[in-house]
């Protein structure tokens, strides 16, 4: 495909004819679990805008509800403006869901919608969204996450073995609902990916201070290298303690619940982290994203996705801070499941396909009518 930006670029404003937002749950492939909660099924909203004869897609991982947040409040703020002024657009939202606060499933709502615009406006101006927010890389490295601690040893070993086979050669492992099995998991994980590869664990916040700089000792023998949300991400304290105590070549991760601006600069602020993360599906959409990755850079830190692989690439493609994406078990299987176009991993990145306007996606709607709600 060939793409003419000069005859696409519009001269008059491109007004949003419509927004519709879909509910669909999706059962795991197995019984799933990390160091706080279990679940059994995965809930998408996909918000879908259409202007100028394109139709933009956007999507977030979250409660049902958010889809009444994007229905009654943020769908009579978007219709009939022009998509060209995307900023103005998600800050009025940010606004119209004030009230309620800007965290959780108000921002949820938002960030879904302000993807879906990042989208259409790629589409409308026929470029691929890496080139028109401005590439400073051609690939997005990844790292496997699952490890899910439901999993049985073998479990874990395939899980790892099947993305070595993909040139992933970072691995994240979920940690904490057994604290004392904690170590021996490890080694097991160490044993079935070599000495060589990263090796990454997440607590989920179940830890203790304490408890987490006793467990990061022990890991040391097995070459963690991440260490994730020892601690609760808010305890911004105890992340600074445990960062301090644990051994120089493992680094501190959090943000992945991080809604907004303030919430980004105050962990960075309070030392909190070595690398963090951000979530598009969570914190104000690409918009907020790039903003947050744009902090990293401002203190000299890197940035990482959480989750959504997808959903990120052509963002993290357009920020010199970033440094490694989570291709989450869950959310990488959904997004085979409902988008042609999905990108898939060589050699242990994914790349933007350039010849394909906005984020290449296209749902595949007969194939996910079945998980609608």
């Amino acid at each position: 495909m060939t793409i003419n930006y000069l005859e696409s670029a519009p001269s008059d404003p491109v007004l949003i004819k419509d927004l519709q937002v879909s509910v669909y749950n999706i059962p795991a492939d197995f019984a799933e679990a990390d160091g706080t909660i279990e679940w059994r099924s995965t809930t998408m909203i996909l918000v879908e805008v259409e202007a100028g004869g394109k139709t933009g897609l956007g999507y977030t991982y979250a409660h049902a509800a958010t889809a009444m947040v994007i229905d009654k409040t943020l769908k009579q703020l978007v219709t009939g403006r022009d998509v060209m002024q995307l900023p103005m657009i998600t800050q009025y939202m940010i606004r119209a869901i004030r009230n309620n606060g800007t965290c959780g499933i108000s921002m949820m709502a938002v960030s879904a919608v302000d993807n879906a615009l990042w989208d259409l406006k790629a589409k409308i101006l026929g470029l691929p969204l890496v080139t028109l927010l401005g590439k400073v890389k051609d690939e997005m490295l990844l790292y496997g996450s699952g490890g899910f601690t439901t999993y049985s040893d073998e479990q874990l070993e395939t899980q790892f073995t099947g993305w070595a086979e993909q040139g992933i050669s970072n691995f994240k492992m979920k940690i904490g609902a057994r604290i004392d099995a904690d170590v021996d998991r490890v080694k097991i994980a160490r044993q079935a990916i070599g000495k060589n590869a990263g090796l990454f664990v997440d607590a989920n916040g179940a830890y203790t201070a304490r408890q987490a700089i006793e467990k990061a000792l022990a890991f040391e023998k097995y070459q963690v290298s991440w260490f994730e949300e020892p601690v609760p991400s808010d305890d911004r304290a105890g992340l600074k303690f445990i960062r301090e105590h644990v051994p120089g070549n493992m680094s501190i991760a959090a943000g992945e619940y991080g809604y907004n601006l303030p919430y980004f600069k105050a962990m960075l602020d309070a030392g909190a982290v070595d690398i963090l993360q951000g979530d598009a599906t969570r914190c104000g959409g690409i918009s907020g994203f790039l903003k947050a990755g744009n902090l990293c850079e401002a203190y000299q830190l890197p940035y990482s996705s959480h989750c959504a692989p997808a959903q990120h690439l052509h963002a993290a493609l357009a920020l010199p801070s970033f440094y490694i994406s989570e291709y989450f078990h869950d959310h990488a299987r959904i997004e085979e499941i409902f988008f042609d176009g999905n990108p898939k991993p060589t050699d242990g990145v994914l790349r933007a396909d350039l010849s394909k306007p906005g984020i290449g996606l296209t749902l595949k709607e007969a194939d996910v009518e079945k998980y609608k709600i």
